[in-house]
C-alpha cells in the first residue's frame, strides 16, 4: 500500500455536498427574495449557476489532488492546489480510527476513516479524513495499526500476546425502543425548526402571521390545543425515529486494549477508545429514565478536540439498568469501582441548595405577580417547585473515596455521577465563600482532560472536613 491513492471520485460528491450544505441558507434566500422583479432574475440565476459551477469544479480538484498512502510506518497525505501540502502521521501516533459508512458511501462498498491523534489537528478537526476508500483498504490500515500496537506492548512485557475480543453489550430491541422514546430529543427537533424559519425572520412577516393565529386561537381554542399536541407527538415521533436509526445494532466489545463501539442503521459507523485513553468515567440519569432504574454511562477521552464533543465524551452504554453497571464494566475498565457508597453532603446545606434556586424563581414569581393579576399569583407555585428541585439537587449530592478513585455525584438537569482516578485529575479547586466559611462548608470542582478541553464534576456545600480529605488525597498527603 506504499503507491499513491486517489480516493473513490465518490469524495468528488461528499466535498460538494459539503459545501453546498454551509450555503444553502444564503443560497435560498439569494434565488428566493434577491430578485428585484426589474428584469434582474436573469442574472441571479446566472450568479447561482456559476456558484454551483464553482463547486462542482472545487469538488472535483480536491479529489484530483488528494493523495494517500501508508509507508515507513506513517500514513502520508498530500493535497492542495496551487500549494502542495503534506502530511504525515506516524502509526504511533495515532489514537484511534472513526470507520462510518455513509448513505453516498455504503452503495459502493466504501467507508469514511477519520483518524485520531494524540495531539489532533485543531479545534473540531480530526488529524485526517479518508472521506471514501474501500472497507479492505480501511481494513489494512486498522490492521497496521493493531499490529504495531501489539508488537510495542509485547515489547514492553516481553512477550507474545494474542489478540483477545470479548462483547461486552449488545443494545436489544426493548433497550433501542425505551433508548428512544425517553431521549428528550423532541427539544432537539422544535429547536432545529425554529431555528430554520428564523433564518428568514426579514422576509416572513412574523407579525402578520401571529396576528391571525391569535384571531384564530380565539375562536378555535380546542381545535388549536389539538394541533399543538399533533405537533409535539410528531415531534416526539422523529425523535424517536432518528434515534432508532442512529443507535440501532448498538455494540460494545473489548479488542486487546481498545474498547470498540459500532452502531447505526443508514449510517453505521465504529468507534475505538483506548482504554489507556480514558481520563473518568460518567455515569448520567436523565428525569425520565432515573424513576425506572435506568442509566446511560460515557466515558471522557483525552482524544478528540474540543468542538467535536463526539470523539471526547463518548456515549458506550446507552441505556441500562444502573445497578447492572458496576457488573457489567468493572471487568474491563481496570480500577474502577462504579457501585462504592457515596458520602451525602451535611443537612445543614439544604439550605443554602434552597436559598439559590429561590433566588432565581423569587424575582420571576415578583414580575409575573406585579404584571398579570390576579392570575400571577398562580407563579407562587414556582417557588414550590424550586423547592422540590433544590431538594433533588441536595439529595444528590455525594463524594466518595476508593483507594485511587474519586467519585463526584451532582445534579443539574441530569443527575451525574463522575468516577476520576488519581492519576486522571489534571485539578483540584476547593472554594469557599464568606456564607460557607460560616456553616464549615467548601464546593470541591475536580477536572480531567476531555478533547482538547476539560470535564469533570463539581459538587456544591460538602463539610469542610471532607474537602480537606478529598484535597489530602489528591496531593497523596495521608492524614
Amino acid at each position: 500500500m506504499s503507491e499513491p491513492k486517489r480516493l473513490h471520485p465518490i469524495a468528488a460528491v461528499v466535498n460538494m455536498l459539503r459545501q453546498l450544505k454551509e450555503l444553502i441558507v444564503p443560497l435560498i434566500v439569494f434565488v428566493v427574495f434577491g430578485s428585484s422583479g426589474d428584469g434582474g432574475n436573469q442574472f441571479y440565476l446566472i450568479a447561482v449557476a456559476g456558484g454551483l459551477f464553482l463547486v462542482f469544479i472545487s469538488g472535483i480538484i480536491f479529489w484530483y489532488r488528494f493523495t494517500y498512502r501508508v509507508e515507513d510506518g506513517e500514513l502520508r497525505i498530500e493535497h492542495g492546489l496551487f500549494v502542495r501540502k503534506k502530511r504525515y502521521i506516524p502509526f504511533e501516533r495515532i489514537q484511534s480510527l472513526d470507520v462510518s459508512e455513509g448513505l453516498l458511501q455504503r452503495p459502493f462498498g466504501l467507508v469514511k476513516v477519520k483518524v485520531e491523534t494524540a495531539g489532533g489537528a485543531g479545534a473540531g478537526e480530526a488529524e485526517a479524513v479518508l472521506t471514501a476508500i474501500r472497507k479492505n483498504e480501511a481494513n489494512e490500515i486498522h490492521d497496521l495499526l493493531v499490529k504495531l500496537k501489539k508488537s510495542t506492548h509485547a515489547v514492553e512485557e516481553g512477550e507474545q500476546i494474542d489478540s483477545k475480543e470479548t462483547v461486552i453489550y449488545k443494545i436489544s430491541s426493548s433497550e433501542l425502543l425505551l433508548l428512544a422514546s425517553t431521549s428528550g430529543g423532541v427539544g432537539v427537533v422544535i429547536s432545529a425548526v425554529f431555528a430554520f424559519f428564523l433564518q428568514f425572520e426579514e422576509f416572513i412577516p412574523f407579525d402578520r402571521v401571529f396576528n391571525e393565529v391569535e384571531h384564530f386561537i380565539s375562536s378555535g381554542l380546542v381545535f388549536i390545543s389539538i394541533i399543538i399536541f399533533l405537533g409535539f407527538l410528531l415531534a416526539w415521533a422523529i425523535s424517536v425515529v432518528g434515534t432508532m436509526l442512529k443507535y440501532a445494532n448498538f455494540t460494545l466489545k473489548r479488542v486487546d486494549d481498545d474498547l470498540i463501539i459500532t452502531r447505526g442503521l443508514l449510517e453505521k459507523r465504529q468507534f475505538t477508545i483506548p482504554i489507556k485513553r480514558i481520563q473518568a468515567v460518567r455515569i448520567s440519569e436523565n428525569l425520565l429514565r432515573q424513576p425506572i432504574g435506568m442509566a446511560s454511562v460515557f466515558v471522557e477521552s483525552a482524544g478528540g478536540s474540543a468542538l467535536n464533543e463526539e470523539s471526547s465524551k463518548v456515549l458506550i452504554l446507552p441505556i441500562i439498568k444502573k445497578q447492572k453497571v458496576a457488573r457489567l464494566l468493572e471487568p474491563y475498565l481496570d480500577d474502577y469501582q462504579l457501585n462504592s457508597e457515596l458520602h451525602s453532603v451535611p443537612s445543614r446545606a439544604y439550605i443554602r441548595y434552597l436559598l439559590k434556586g429561590w433566588f432565581i424563581a423569587i424575582p420571576i414569581v415578583l414580575v409575573v405577580v406585579f404584571l398579570f393579576r390576579p392570575w400571577g399569583y398562580f407563579s407562587i407555585a414556582l417557588l414550590v417547585a424550586s423547592a422540590l428541585w433544590s431538594w433533588l439537587e441536595y439529595r444528590d449530592a455525594g463524594w466518595s473515596l476508593y483507594d485511587g478513585l474519586l467519585t463526584l455525584r451532582f445534579r443539574t438537569i441530569v443527575k451525574s455521577t463522575v468516577f476520576m482516578k488519581r492519576e486522571k485529575v489534571q485539578s483540584l479547586t476547593i472554594k469557599q465563600s464568606h456564607f460557607q466559611t460560616q456553616k464549615r462548608l467548601a464546593t470541591i470542582d475536580a477536572v480531567v482532560k476531555s478533547g482538547h478541553g476539560g470535564s469533570g464534576g463539581k459538587v456544591y456545600d460538602l463539610d469542610w472536613e471532607d474537602t480537606k480529605k478529598i484535597y489530602n488525597w489528591f496531593s497523596r498527603k495521608e492524614d
